[in-house]
C-alpha cells in the first residue's frame, strides 16, 4: 500500500528517533563501561584491603583517575606488554612519553589534584619507560604525591626521564605541603635530566625516603642529586651509585639537604661548580638544625668553590659518624670531607686525597663559626695557599682532640694541621700532626708528633682524649670514642668498620 507524503514522513521520523534513542543508551552503556573501575584495572576494588590490580600500561595510566585509591602492580611492565606504544613510548602523546600521574604539570604550591593513595609494586620493575617534557614541572612516572602517599617496592628501570624543575625517576614532588609521604624500597636506573630539583628517583622530597637506591645518571643545573634533588624531609638507609652532574649544590645522594641524611652513601662521581659534594651538595636550614650520620661517599668529587668529599658545604648541620674516601679537586674551599664548615663536624675521617688552591683542607677546607672534635684526615692535600693536613683556614671556631697524618703541599700559610687561624678568634685544643708524614715542621695551631708519637697511647690519653688500647685492628671497644692499637696504629675511631 502507498503511504501519502505525511505519514511517509511520520514513519521515517519515527524510524530516526528509534535509532537515535538506540544509540545514546549503546553510548550511555559504554560510557559506564569506560568509568567503571571493574573494567579499568585488572581487578580489585581499590581499598587498602582489595586494592586496584595493575597489570598493564593502560591499568597503569587508569590510576590517573583514581588518586586517593590503592594500588599493587601485579608483574613487569616493559616494551612488550599492552599499552606500551600508546601510553609510555617515545611516540606516545605526540612524543612527549608518559604523562606523570597527578596534577599535571603544576608548580610547586600551585593547587591541584595529587596522588594520595598507596602504590605497592610488590617488587616488580617498569621498564623503558619515556619522558620527554624539558618545559614542564613536576615529572616523572608520578607528578606529585601527598597527604599521607605511600609508594613502595617498585623499580623504574631504563628509564628516560627530562623535565624543567622537580625531575625523578619515580616522583616529580613528594610531600608538597609538608605531608607524611613515603617512599619505600624503590630503586631507578637509566637517565634523568632538568634544570632544578633533579633526582635519580625523587625531585624534590618533602616526606621520607627510605631503603631505596638509585644507579641512574643525574644531569641538572641547581639542586642535583643521585637520589634526591632537593631534601626537605629525611633520606635514610638508601644509597646511590651513578655519576651526578650540575652547577650549583649537587651532590652524590642529595644536592640540597634541609632535615636528615642517615645511614647512606654515594659511590659516583660528581661534578659541578659550587657547593658540590659526594654525598650532599649543601646542608642549609633556617628554621631548624639537620644532621648528615653513618654515611659516607667514595666517588671522585671535582668542582670550583666549596667542595667537600662528603658534604660541600654545611650550614647549622651536624656531620656525625660519617667518612669519606673522595678524591677531591677545586679552587677554593676544598676539604676532604667538608669544604666549608659552619657548624659541627664530629667523630668524623677523610682519607682521599685532596687537591685545590686556596683554603684546602684534608677535612675542612674553611671552618668558620664551626666547631671540629674527635676527627682526623690522612689524605694528601695540595694547594696554593692556606692549606692545611686537617683545615685550610679556621676563625671564630674550635678545633679539638682531632689530627692528621698526610702529606701537606703549598707556598703560603702552610701547616701540618692548620694553615691559617685567628688565635683571637679560635681555640685549638689537644689536636696534633705527624711532623714526618707530613713534611710540615710547623702549623698555624696544634702539636707535631713523630709517627713514633703519633701512635703512643699516652701522648692521646695524656692530651684528654677518650682512648682505650685494643688488641688487633679489627677490634673495637664502644665505651670509648678512640681505640688504638698501641705502638701500631693511629687512633681510629670506635665505629669503623
Amino acid at each position: 500500500m502507498k503511504l501519502i507524503p505525511n505519514l511517509r514522513k511520520r514513519h521515517y521520523l519515527a524510524r530516526v528517533s528509534v535509532f537515535l534513542v538506540t544509540a545514546v543508551l549503546i553510548a550511555g552503556m559504554l560510557g559506564c563501561e569506560e568509568t567503571d573501575p571493574g573494567t579499568l584495572f585488572e581487578g580489585g576494588s581499590g581499598t587498602v584491603g582489595d586494592p586496584y590490580q595493575i597489570a598493564n600500561w593502560s591499568h597503569l595510566n587508569n590510576i590517573r583517575n583514581y588518586l586517593d585509591d590503592h594500588f599493587i602492580l601485579m608483574n613487569d611492565l616493559r616494551v612488550t606488554t599492552a599499552g606500551y606504544a600508546k601510553w609510555a613510548s617515545p611516540t606516545a602523546n605526540g612524543g612527549k612519553g608518559w604523562e606523570p600521574i597527578g596534577f599535571f604539570n603544576t608548580p610547586i604550591g600551585s593547587a591541584g589534584p595529587v596522588f594520595s593513595g598507596t602504590f605497592d609494586g610488590q617488587g616488580n620493575e617498569i621498564k623503558d619507560l619515556f619522558i620527554n617534557r624539558p618545559e614542564e614541572h613536576n615529572v616523572g612516572l608520578f607528578d606529585s604525591i601527598d597527604k599521607g602517599a605511600r609508594i613502595e617496592n617498585i623499580g623504574i628501570v631504563n628509564v628516560d626521564v627530562t623535565g624543567f624543575t622537580c625531575v625523578g625517576g619515580l616522583v616529580g614532588l613528594s610531600g608538597r605541603d609538608f605531608y607524611n609521604t613515603t617512599v619505600s624500597n624503590c630503586y631507578a636506573a637509566g637517565s634523568i635530566s632538568g634544570r632544578g630539583d633533579i633526582g635519580g628517583l625523587v625531585g624534590v622530597s618533602f616526606g621520607n625516603v627510605s631503603d631505596s637506591y638509585s644507579n641512574a645518571s643525574v644531569t641538572g643545573r641547581v639542586q642535583v642529586g643521585g637520589l634526591v634533588g632537593g631534601s626537605y624531609g629525611a633520606v635514610s638507609h638508601s644509597y646511590s651509585t651513578g655519576s651526578v652532574t650540575g652547577l650549583l649544590v649537587v651532590g652524590g645522594l642529595v644536592g640540597q639537604n634541609s632535615r636528615t641524611v642517615s645511614n647512606c652513601y654515594a659511590t659516583g662521581d660528581v661534578t659541578g661548580d659550587e657547593n658540590i659534594g659526594g654525598l650532599v651538595g649543601a646542608n642549609r636550614v633556617s628554621y631548624d638544625e639537620a644532621s648528615v650520620s653513618n654515611s659516607h661517599s667514595t666517588g671522585n668529587v671535582n668542582g670550583d668553590n666549596y667542595v667537600g668529599g662528603l658534604v660541600g658545604r654545611n650550614t647549622y648541620c651536624t656531620v656525625v659518624n660519617s667518612y669519606s674516601i673522595s678524591s677531591v679537586s677545586g679552587n677554593s674551599f676544598v676539604g676532604g670531607l667538608v669544604g666549608w664548615n659552619e657548624y659541627i663536624v664530629s667523630k668524623c675521617y677523610a682519607a682521599g686525597d685532596v687537591t685545590g688552591d686556596e683554603r684546602v683542607g684534608g677535612l675542612v677546607g674553611d671552618n668558620t663559626s664551626g666547631n671540629v672534635s674527635d676527627s682526623y684526615s690522612i689524605g694528601d692535600v695540595t694547594g696554593d695557599e692556606r692549606i692545611g693536613g686537617l683545615i685550610g683556614k679556621t676563625v671564630y671556631s674550635t678545633v679539638s682532640n682531632s689530627y692528621s697524618t698526610g702529606s701537606v703541599t703549598g707556598n703560603e700559610d702552610v701547616g701540618g694541621l692548620l694553615g691559617w687561624w685567628n688565635p683571637d678568634y679560635c681555640t685549638v685544643s689537644d689536636s696534633f700532626w705527624d711532623i714526618e708524614t707530613s713534611g710540615q715542621a710547623s702549623s698555624a695551631g696544634g702539636t707535631g708528633k713523630t709517627t713514633t708519637q703519633m701512635q703512643d697511647m699516652t701522648t692521646l690519653s695524656g692530651a684528654g682524649w677518650n682512648i682505650t688500647a685494643v688488641a688487633n685492628p679489627s677490634t673495637r671497644n664502644p665505651s670509648y670514642i678512640w681505640n688504638i692499637v698501641n705502638a701500631v696504629t693511629y687512633p681510629f675511631l670506635n665505629w669503623q668498620s
